[in-house]
């Protein structure tokens, strides 16, 4: 038997995510595929969303009606903690051969198969097959793959690798659904048509309880919600923060801060500590979070406020605030030095 595993976020898992599998599952001849939800991704910061048992219930409507050969697996939900791919591979080899157990990840997920765990032990368990995504290209030479895979390239032919691990890489291009988890969240939380993006079951479920509510039905005021986010930056020494009032133009928020960071490490910690403040006070995490590994540009996205935190040198090169010229400058004062 040769056995798929399909693991991420799955939040929430749409006709992307099924059609990915369908057409893997025909063109390499998989007998089986398990979809595995992650409990905790290690490469992201925790976002607000469902809860990884609600998640799990998800991935199990949207197979429900495809048949034995999709099977959800709830082994990295059960393990609890940061959801490490090696592991989890670990576990099914101790039934399966590692030349038929198969690795399914999106071209998005290649481009950060450097910072994932113990990579070549990865590649000595099991076969990986990398499927298309918008905006990306698959590699053409030996050249432009990442660094540890370069290292154990036995021969390079087109869209196949065959590595001195004795496992291969192949690369299978598919219907791309033309929309990311990303956009597929804020539509929900704000209440658009998605019906041609997910499951039926996975909809009604969504619906049932309450799930990608919009962030302002426990924010409320947001006029004070980003004067608070604006002086928490203050407090840890960020500089420039300016904020806006955009409600007179056609902007992607409401509201919108920009601060500065003195360096990329600070500029991280910014973001990470305001995320924390608004945890503690609010109750929630962001929608999401972009930019923090790098710190040069990091956007925290609560909904009807979005926050860009800069690396200063990356900000004077962008000049962002230009943006926002016809918004209203809110004149946030840093109150450390008012005392």
């Amino acid at each position: 038997m040769k056995v798929g595993i399909f693991g991420g976020s799955f939040n929430p898992p749409h006709l992307g995510h099924l059609n990915s599998m369908q057409i893997v599952l025909k063109k390499l001849g998989l007998s089986k595929i398990h979809m595995v939800p992650a409990y905790q991704n290690p490469l992201k910061l925790k976002t607000e969303g469902p809860a990884p048992e609600q998640r799990l219930e998800m991935s199990k409507l949207a197979v429900s009606s495809w048949g034995s050969q999709f099977e959800v697996n709830d082994i990295e939900i059960r393990r609890g903690g940061k959801s490490f791919t090696i592991d989890t591979i670990k576990e099914f080899r101790k039934s399966i051969e590692a030349e038929d157990l198969y690795l399914i990840v999106g071209m998005d997920k290649w481009e950060e198969l450097e910072a994932w765990k113990d990579l070549k032990g990865l590649l000595t368990e099991a076969n990986l097959i990398v499927t298309s995504r918008p905006g990306f290209d698959f590699p053409e030479s030996v050249e432009s793959l990442p660094p540890t895979i370069k290292s154990l390239v036995e021969e390079f032919d087109f869209n196949f690798i065959e590595l001195k691990t004795g496992r291969n890489i192949q690369f299978v291009k598919l219907n791309d659904l033309e929309i990311s988890g990303t956009e597929l969240r804020k539509h929900l939380r704000n209440g658009k048509n998605v019906e041609k993006y997910i499951p039926l079951g996975v909809e009604s479920y969504i619906k049932a309880n309450k799930l990608y509510r919009n962030l302002g039905d426990r924010i409320g005021d947001y006029l004070k919600f980003t004067e608070f986010c604006s002086q928490k930056l203050f407090e840890k020494k960020a500089i420039q923060v300016k904020a806006f009032d955009l409600r007179k133009m056609s902007a992607p928020s409401e509201f919108t801060i920009v601060a500065s960071g003195t360096s990329t490490r600070h500029t991280a910690s910014l973001a990470e500590n305001l995320m924390m403040s608004v945890k503690e006070e609010y109750g929630l995490y962001p929608q999401s979070i972009e930019g923090v590994d790098e710190g040069r540009w990091v956007v925290v996205d609560y909904g009807s406020l979005i926050v860009h935190v800069f690396y200063d040198f990356i900000r004077q090169e962008y000049s962002i605030e230009n943006l926002w010229k016809e918004g209203i400058d809110l004149q946030v004062k840093d109150p450390t030095l008012e005392k």
